[in-house]
């Protein structure tokens, strides 16, 4: 099974708190994955319902729904997260970093491993991940 994978890097004017806060609320990712999201489970810490522990259920178009759990989450640097139910992707890691940069903005490269046992189907995840979320960051900026 061959790995492929994503990979974003773009520089936001606000700083990585507010890139940080707006990414990592899971209802806000709709827009750059261009699916339906909702939050079947919040967090395990105390205050932080979209920290460690906490689930995102995503449904794209008609296809049938598929879980992300939230394995890592360092304010306002880091966040790592695994597809766990629901998807033929094995192996599906996001990790989404944050750093500030000396005009006082944020620094967001974005990595996605993708693999499928399936021939096939991770180029056109690929594909599809890479033009979701690049049209996808203008509107972070101004929602952040």
């Amino acid at each position: 099974m061959r790995a492929h994978h994503v990979h974003i890097e773009h520089d936001f004017a606000k700083p990585p708190e507010r890139i940080f806060a707006h990414l990592a609320e899971h209802e806000n990712l709709a827009e750059v994955f261009g699916a339906k999201v909702t939050r079947p489970r919040d967090g395990e810490g105390e205050g932080e319902r979209n920290g460690v522990g906490s689930v995102r259920q995503l449904q794209i178009g008609p296809l049938p729904p598929f879980e992300e759990t939230v394995e890592e989450f360092v304010i306002p640097r880091r966040i790592v997260y695994r597809i766990t139910k629901g998807s033929p992707l094995r192996g599906h890691v996001g990790v989404m970093s944050f750093e500030p940069t000396p005009e006082g903005g944020t620094r967001f490269v974005y990595d996605i491993r993708i693999a499928s046992p399936i021939p096939g189907v991770a180029p056109p995840v690929r594909a599809s991940l890479t033009r979701s979320i690049s049209r996808s960051l203008a509107g972070v900026e101004s929602a952040a």
